[in-house]
């Protein structure tokens, strides 16, 4: 996953949260109405995918399921219109990305298809931490406004945590990136490209 990806990802995050704090809930008809178009376009992906065989299939089938997943979620967080909520479509989104990575990798070989599991991977747990620290910060921002300035800096500490754990969780998963695409070496290559990974990712 590249850098410019988990920005990406994190600037979505945080347009989710900040955006939905304005959003207003559906009506019970807009919901249901909703509801029934997502049922007819996942119904409609899936004919598709019953076009196509092996792995091409399989992929195609993992995209529908998880674009139905994310609408659904999409749907909860609007309707209840909580940071729990958003939390949630933000976790069915990475997901369901993971979901299909996971099938797309189903194509390589070796250790190149196991670095490629180890990247889906990271991906998913890093767009997982960004939801968790934003609504971790969205919630302890919205008690210190309406609390003393004690509450304030409870949740300026808080949100510094979330991002310590969030980096921590990233840091993690980019390491065992790192030592997947070191099991591809031999020898004394193998050792250095191990040993910059533990010195890199502070496991010295």
């Amino acid at each position: 996953m590249t850098k410019s990806t988990i920005t990406a990802i994190a600037v979505a995050v945080g347009l989710t949260f900040s955006a939905g704090a304005m959003a207003r809930t559906m009506s019970k008809h807009d919901y249901k109405t909703s509801m029934n178009s997502i049922a007819a376009e996942y119904k409609s992906d899936k004919a598709i995918c019953e076009s196509l065989s092996g792995n091409a299939n399989d992929v195609c089938e993992a995209e529908a399921k998880g674009k139905e997943k994310v609408a659904k979620a999409d749907l909860e967080a609007r309707n209840k219109n909580t940071n729990e909520a958003r939390y949630e479509a933000l976790v069915a989104k990475a997901e369901a990305d993971y979901s299909v990575a996971k099938e797309k990798c189903d194509d390589q070989a070796g250790n190149v298809k196991e670095v490629c599991l180890k990247e889906a991977k990271a991906a998913e747990i890093a767009a997982k931490a960004d939801a968790k620290s934003q609504m971790k910060t969205s919630k302890a921002d919205k008690k210190a406004s309406k609390e003393s300035t004690e509450a304030r800096k409870e949740a300026e500490d808080t949100s510094a945590d979330a991002r310590h754990n969030a980096a921590t969780d990233k840091r993690e998963a980019d390491y065992a990136v790192a030592k997947e695409k070191c099991d591809a070496l031999a020898g004394g290559a193998k050792d250095g490209c191990m040993n910059e990974a533990k010195v890199h990712y502070g496991k010295m």
